[in-house]
């Protein structure tokens, strides 16, 4: 069994060090928010993030990180995007060496980077590494249900290693090269999944649902091609099995967006009310701005990006998505 560090006490961060404990690896949860360590380790309950699971006695929650790293053999970056350049900051200051898989999706607020990037910048381009993600809601691995996820390197035997050392018969490990493939696909879904909830919220039915999600299927591709990565990613786990979650699934708080803006709430009033981050909101500008300068076309992902703008109403957008000009697939 392998010392695990887990960094981020978020609902994913806490569901990795539940299930990597019931397996009995040795597992540190550190979170910058002391008084968060402190509810933790008086209830043994995240209350904040995924009330009435117990954490379990024999995960070590720390405020302090160098305690948490102290002889890890891995460390998993359960922040959001936003916070991980500075968690990458921290751990270059401790010396910290071993490989470190991220869980973030979603590009950096300002520099427009995908986590690989972000990751190359702080510890260099040769830093073992690489991201952990796929069809994951952090409740039900919580809550030990199966669930199945990649894990990309760009050093394909780190990937197949790893996958080995952190899969169980609980969660299922695959290992990838493709990094911005996977990583594309990880960003991308949650702005489609905003568009899924629109449709919902509209009362559109399956089958608009599922024009989106193949059509926002192509986006990613798109995107992830222009980027450097394989198109074939988008067909596994970091692709269509995230998206196909992420756009049906009720504990989608991107869907959930989607579907509040469809009953004309306010976005800021979603926000507040969600509680949780949702990274697609926060995607879809630079999701934007990256397709225009790459000269990719990603028109739902435009129309969502119109609407949280305010600029058009959701029933406008998905109007104007319908009224495009016919052209072959």
């Amino acid at each position: 069994m392998s010392r695990i560090a887990v960094l981020g006490a978020g609902a994913w961060g806490t569901a990795l060090a539940m299930t990597y404990a019931d397996v009995n690896h040795d597992v540190s949860l550190w979170s910058f928010d002391p008084s968060h360590v402190t509810q933790m380790r008086d209830a043994r309950e995240n209350a904040r993030y995924l009330p009435s699971l117990r954490l379990a006695e024999n995960i070590r929650i720390e405020d302090n990180l160098a305690r948490a790293c102290a002889g890890a053999e891995v460390v998993l970056i359960a922040t959001p995007v936003a916070g991980l350049r500075e968690t990458l900051q921290r751990l270059q200051k401790l010396s910290v060496t071993v490989p470190l898989f991220w869980a973030c999706k979603g590009f950096e607020t300002g520099t427009g980077l995908l986590p690989h990037e972000v990751v190359a910048q702080v510890l260099g381009a040769n830093y073992p590494c690489g991201a952990l993600t796929g069809p994951s809601f952090a409740q039900e691995v919580a809550q030990g249900l199966p669930c199945a996820i990649a894990l990309a390197s760009r050093d394909i035997e780190l990937a197949n290693y790893w996958a080995r050392e952190l899969h169980h018969s609980r969660l299922r490990l695959y290992a990838n090269d493709d990094v911005i493939g996977a990583e594309t696909g990880g960003a991308v879904k949650n702005v489609l999944a905003i568009a899924a909830g629109i449709s919902d919220g509209l009362g559109y039915g399956f089958n608009a649902r599922a024009a989106i999600m193949t059509r926002g299927l192509a986006e990613i591709a798109r995107m992830a091609v222009a980027l450097g990565g394989r198109r074939e990613t988008l067909m596994g786990l970091a692709g269509m099995g995230d998206l196909i979650l992420t756009c049906t699934g009720d504990l989608s708080r991107n869907r959930r967006v989607g579907l509040a803006l469809a009953s004309g709430q306010p976005l800021a009033e979603i926000l507040r009310s969600l509680g949780h981050v949702a990274e697609g909101v926060l995607t879809t500008q630079v999701a934007v701005r990256r397709a225009e300068s790459l000269g990719v076309d990603m028109p739902i992902t435009r129309a969502v990006h119109d609407v949280l703008a305010g600029c058009v109403s959701p029933r406008s957008a998905v109007e104007q998505l319908m009224a495009r000009d016919p052209r072959q697939e």
